[in-house]
């Protein structure tokens, strides 16, 4: 069946409309990236620290239900380029089962792990993520700040707002321009109610 799928593709890279070429080829490499998987899982194992970071970014093409446990476990090694790697991975795919594990991420030793988890969970339209980013936004570095500003403006949610003018002032000028940025990203709906 698959070698099918992978001759139908392979005769649509010669297709005459350039999308169609464009979409065989985005297809193929996924196919291909499945296929892969056990070899991908093989290196995410045993590979050396490189391999093993390119291995958990090659997830991110495969469609399988099979790829998110050993991405969360990516989450639990000691190495923080991996866990940065996974945290991206993760919020791309934007599985609603990832949010609170990108979550707890936002309070990982590591700094650039904790900036990319606030990235991550900018690609989520949830405003239940909203006092996660907003907790911390009091922190001294400034690069999760500015993502956490970022993520909020994508998230887009007038539960925002409060937060969000109180960086407008910030004495540092990226805080400044993520807040005012993320400002003019919120919604119009009125924020919810706590006690709701």
């Amino acid at each position: 069946m698959l070698e099918k799928r992978r001759q139908a593709l392979c005769n649509a890279l010669r297709d005459a409309d350039e999308e169609v070429r464009q979409a065989a080829a985005e297809a193929l490499e996924r196919l291909e990236a499945a296929q892969g998987l056990d070899d991908i899982l093989q290196i995410l194992k045993s590979g050396n620290r490189g391999q093993q970071v390119r291995a958990v970014f090659a997830l991110e093409k495969v469609q399988s239900s099979r790829v998110f446990p050993p991405l969360l476990a990516a989450l639990k090694v000691a190495d923080a380029d991996i866990r940065c790697a996974a945290i991206q991975v993760l919020g791309r795919k934007k599985q609603a089962k990832a949010m609170e594990y990108l979550v707890r991420h936002l309070k990982d030793p590591h700094p650039a792990v904790r900036v990319h988890a606030a990235c991550a969970l900018g690609n989520y339209s949830d405003r239940r993520l909203v006092p996660f980013l907003a907790s911390v936004l009091s922190s001294d570095d400034e690069e999760l700040v500015v993502a956490a500003l970022e993520s909020l403006g994508r998230i887009a949610s007038a539960d925002a707002e409060s937060v969000v003018l109180k960086h407008v002032q910030d004495e540092r000028l990226r805080v400044r321009r993520a807040a005012v940025k993320a400002l003019g990203c919120l919604g119009v709906d009125a924020p919810a109610n706590p006690s709701s």
